[in-house]
């Protein structure tokens, strides 16, 4: 800590998700220690927090193995960017936010210049290359988990970690979203936070619109795409552009078509039906299929451990199972079995206050260090 009691943090996320988070981080450590300085590679929503923006993360989103080849020289750049920036800085800790591909290249950086190092939102190491847990008891000073299987997987690998719970049970409308019967005739289409995956899905999304006339179709557009990207691949399709607000939205329909992510997540836990989706470039999904080993794409299905929500993936997301699985899933009977599953979910990821629990961890992590020093 600086002589002057204040607290310099720098913080790295790298999509929406982390963002998100990372700005309730933010949020949580002002209350607990008003004195806190904050830097960060993030979003606007982290920015709106206190935190000087140094890179927005839609720069720095590069999706897959062969989107990573194609855009090397940018990513290299931005290593050097944030290295000299971090240096420049001198904060006390850096805390990394997920975002693997880019924040485990910066774990050994970062101890070779003694710079206390927190990660907060693992990395899926269980899902695939779990010995890149080595790493992680190697450099980071302070593991903090979101996810209740996740403590289990780093004690195999005789590394702690600290479960705080889940951060998305301390938003607002998710903490108190009730267990309501929708009766709105809309469906939401949340097609996701990047521009890649949006290219991907949304075009037979919006192939929906013919085959459910009764239903409203209403997508939940990104703030910092514009929405020109948005009209010209709806075209003449009969769709609602909804920015900035996707909670409300969620909680204003009936099912929801979602794209693989946090999404699924934040759908489940608002009690709205879902399919999820994801296509991605073919070589690199076939990379990944390779070295991926979990049953499951959907944090929902992953944590209840069964298929809860149907998984439509590259070749089979197509827009006969959209209609056939869509069709499904506003029958009342589907309903109630993956409502009553979304209860089960909610109580798997533990009560609220993920974001005050990490703030703790931090601070009291921090004031341990320097008392030693």
């Amino acid at each position: 800590m600086a002589e002057t009691g204040q607290i310099k943090l720098y913080l790295i996320a790298g999509e929406a998700s982390g963002d998100l988070h990372g700005s309730n981080l933010i949020k949580a450590l002002k209350e607990l220690y008003p004195n806190c300085d904050f830097r960060c590679w993030g979003g606007e929503k982290m920015k709106a927090a206190g935190a000087t923006l140094v890179k927005d993360y839609k720069d720095l989103a590069f999706m897959g193995f062969w989107e990573v080849l194609k855009n090397l020289p940018v990513i290299l750049n931005n290593f050097s960017e944030c290295k000299k920036d971090i240096l420049a800085y001198q904060p006390d800790a850096v805390i990394l936010i997920d975002y693997p591909g880019f924040n485990m290249r910066l774990l050994k950086f970062l101890n070779n210049h003694k710079i206390n190092t927190f990660y907060y939102i693992s990395p899926q190491l269980w899902a695939w290359n779990a010995s890149r847990v080595h790493s992680i008891k190697k450099y980071v000073d302070l593991m903090m988990v979101i996810l209740p299987f996740e403590k289990a997987f780093y004690k195999k690998y005789d590394t702690e970690a600290h479960f705080v719970g889940h951060p998305l049970l301390d938003i607002p409308e998710i903490k108190n979203a009730h267990h309501i019967e929708n009766q709105n005739k809309r469906i939401a289409l949340l097609p996701g936070s990047r521009k890649q995956e949006i290219q991907k899905t949304l075009p037979l999304m919006c192939e929906l619109t013919e085959h459910f006339p009764d239903y409203t179709f209403s997508l939940a557009a990104i703030s910092n795409i514009e929405s020109a990207f948005y009209k010209k691949i709806i075209k003449d399709k009969a769709i609602e552009i909804k920015t900035g607000d996707t909670y409300s939205l969620l909680k204003e329909s009936k099912a929801a078509i979602v794209t693989s992510g946090t999404a699924t997540l934040e759908t489940a836990l608002l009690n709205v039906p879902q399919i999820v989706v994801y296509k991605g470039n073919p070589v690199s999904f076939w990379i990944g299929k390779k070295l991926v080993n979990v049953p499951f794409i959907s944090l929902v299905n992953l944590i209840l451990e069964k298929e809860v929500v149907k998984e439509l993936i590259q070749d089979d997301f197509t827009k006969e199972n959209l209609i056939k699985h869509l069709n499904q899933i506003l029958t009342k009977e589907k309903r109630e079995s993956i409502t009553n599953e979304y209860d089960i979910l909610r109580k798997k990821l533990g009560g609220s206050g993920a974001s005050e629990n990490a703030a703790n961890l931090i601070l009291n992590t921090l004031q341990k260090k320097m008392a030693d020093k």
